[in-house]
């Protein structure tokens, strides 16, 4: 089956930290759909699944990926942190950590679900850094197909404090300032994230559905950078300051 083959040559890929140049004719997929099987093969062999990132939400990013617009990723429990934790400096394809805005489910907001029906069903916000990777030697030029496939160029991730209130704060207009060693790195806002991180996040809450998947309580959804990324590396503390929403650090071993 193609979407075997292709979860079995990107979990071994991922395990001995080799890159491919792509996938062979024979666990290429060929569109979303069979991308977002091989997602499902792939989580049968990383193991429990906690939740899903969201690449691509900014223009820069589309850009630098060259695909139309956001793509969907599992996110697997063995690579998830909670902050305080050191965190392996493995993910060097890509090489950088990512201020998110990420939201915690109570609930399943359904199929078809308006920004609403979705903002219901949240529970609460955290701050996160989420660690992106590909297990392709060429992620920028790999395709959409061949980039979901890679649950969408999925690493580790750094879970923060929830933010008590988040509901009333103008999450768009939030300046975030990403820091690398005490210094800052670079700037950004929520306004980056598909205009609005909620508008992510309700962007994939109808999206998944289409290739059979639903959110699920305790689900983290993590919407993509507020910032330029930082590069990190071994020794390396990154930090990101939400302003009035608190913040979120990483050491790098």
């Amino acid at each position: 089956m193609r979407a075997d083959r292709a979860a079995g040559l990107l979990w071994h890929a991922w395990q001995a930290g080799e890159r491919l140049p792509g996938l062979p004719d024979d666990a290429r997929p060929h569109d979303r759909a069979e991308a977002m099987a091989a997602q499902e093969c792939l989580a049968g062999l990383a193991g429990p699944v906690f939740g899903w990132k969201i690449a691509a939400t900014t223009e820069l990013a589309q850009r630098y990926l060259g695909v139309g617009g956001p793509l969907p990723g599992m996110l697997f429990e063995r690579f998830r942190h909670a902050e305080g934790e050191p965190v392996p400096a493995d993910t060097m394809t890509m090489g950088v950590a990512e201020p998110e805005f990420a939201f915690r489910m109570a609930a399943d907001p359904g199929p078809e679900p308006s920004l609403g029906a979705v903002l219901d069903a949240v529970d609460t916000m955290v701050l996160a850094l989420e660690m992106p990777d590909s297990r392709y030697a060429d992620h920028r030029h790999a395709g959409e197909p061949h980039l979901v496939a890679d649950v969408a160029c999925a690493g580790r991730f750094v879970e923060g404090s929830p933010v008590p209130g988040w509901r009333d704060f103008d999450l768009a207009g939030q300046a975030v300032v990403a820091f690398a060693d005490g210094a800052e790195f670079s700037r950004g806002s929520g306004g980056l994230v598909l205009g609005d991180p909620r508008h992510a996040l309700h962007w994939l809450a109808a999206e998944i559905p289409r290739y059979g998947y639903r959110l699920r309580p305790g689900d983290i959804v993590t919407t993509g950078t507020a910032t330029p990324p930082v590069p990190i590396a071994p020794g390396r503390h990154v930090s990101a300051d939400f302003g009035v929403l608190g913040t979120v650090g990483a050491r790098f071993t």
